[in-house]
């Protein structure tokens, strides 16, 4: 069966969409925010974790229907299968039922519901109201065996029932197509990394700067920290120059990493950040010599997407040291804009890592080559354009 091919170019039409999202209060959510900003027509979103008790009825009914949904999803998993699949049924059918309750208020010309996870919770409004569906792929929901087990029924339902879906590289398209088995036509598919902000992350000048390396992301096993702190610490070990690392975010492989890095002896060279805002961020990469992140699958297959502080690194103006894991290796080009290892390689990752730490020339020769790449096909203005198009191809596929 032939891939779907998008346009390329597609022209926007203003419209207005309705947006499904999870969560409002994820802090590591910076995409989501930028989609309700920066996305062109009417944008409303309803999130699953709000409970208003004043004024807003039908926001307090979708988020009592998704903690609904939850609860039944919870004791599916506990029955037996002849049972679970009627738990599972009644934990779409009530979070649908009031999704189509707000479409009829909103009246939207589109809806796109955020993560595939949350997605299988209103999927059900494609049928009673006819509007096309947009489903948002980010990475764990594609990934994650509890995710792609868990929902194995329910995803080969949504997948029959989106108009076309988002994903955020080539080797998450291929996860959702195969399990697209039972479309009669092929599943439209747009990959597009989320992309970062360049009012934000500029300015960086690696081959001025001092040995600094800079990691961003949640303290969870795909981040890879445990392997980030090791590599550093080979690094920091057989070069002169004192490098130094800032670790910034939370999680709960936090405490295992911070005795790490006081088995290995460095805990005087690292610094744990915390959770930091993105300006706070934007101003550390600022004064850096290079970015890592040893991205790897989880225990549960998790995988990353194509992580955010990749390309806000990038777009700085730093180089980054990673893995080829995902779709980093469609972001970085190694030996071009950073330097690329195998996911697990902390001897290889501890080499890249001194390579910067000594050149500082070769460190400002891929930073400025990586921002050229990211302003050119990696911000959040060209993910916006192309959901623009996407929302607009959708619209017109309908007709």
């Amino acid at each position: 069966m032939a891939e779907p091919i998008l346009p390329a170019s597609y022209p926007h039409t203003r419209t207005r969409l309705l947006l499904f999202v999870p969560s409002r209060r994820s802090p590591s959510e910076t995409f989501i925010r930028a989609n309700l900003s920066g996305l062109s027509g009417d944008v409303v979103a309803y999130f699953g974790d709000e409970l208003p008790l004043r004024g807003e009825p039908l926001r307090l009914l979708y988020g009592l229907s998704i903690l609904a949904s939850k609860a039944c999803h919870r004791l599916a998993m506990c029955l037996p299968e002849f049972l679970a699949e009627d738990w599972e049924h009644l934990g779409t059918w009530i979070p649908s039922q009031v999704a189509i309750r707000i479409c009829r208020h909103e009246r939207p010309d589109v809806v796109m519901a955020e993560f595939g996870f949350h997605a299988v919770r209103i999927m059900e409004l494609v049928p009673a109201t006819g509007l096309p569906l947009i489903v948002h792929f980010r990475g764990s929901d594609a990934s994650a065996r509890r995710y792609l087990q868990g929902l194995s029924r329910r995803y080969a339902r949504l997948l029959l029932l989106a108009t076309a879906v988002v994903v955020k590289s080539q080797p998450m398209r291929r996860a959702i197509q195969a399990l697209a088995v039972r479309r009669p036509t092929p599943l439209p598919v747009l990959v597009s990394p989320s992309g970062a902000d360049a009012s934000l992350f500029w300015g960086a000048q690696p081959a001025m700067a001092a040995p600094l390396f800079v990691a961003v992301g949640r303290f969870v096993a795909k981040k890879g920290p445990l392997q980030s702190l090791e590599a550093f610490a080979r690094a920091a070990a057989a070069v002169p120059a004192p490098l130094r690392l800032v670790m910034v975010g939370d999680g709960r492989l936090l405490p295992a990493a911070r005795r790490l890095a006081m088995q290995l002896g460095i805990e005087e060279r690292v610094t744990f950040a915390g959770g930091r805002s993105p300006e706070w961020i934007a101003d550390c990469l600022r004064c850096a010599r290079g970015f890592i992140q040893h991205s790897l699958p989880g225990p549960d297959g998790d995988q990353e997407g194509s992580p955010v502080s990749v390309m806000e690194a990038q777009l700085s103006g730093l180089p980054v040291v990673a893995t080829r894991h995902a779709g980093i290796p469609e972001v970085v080009l190694d030996g071009e804009t950073g330097l690329l290892v195998e996911e697990g390689d902390v001897d290889a990752m501890a080499k890249a890592i001194a390579l910067l730490g000594s050149d500082p020339n070769l460190a400002g020769r891929l930073g400025a080559a990586g921002r050229q790449r990211c302003l050119e096909a990696f911000t959040t203005a060209h993910h916006h354009q192309q959901l623009g198009e996407l929302i607009s191809w959708c619209l017109a596929a309908g007709k």
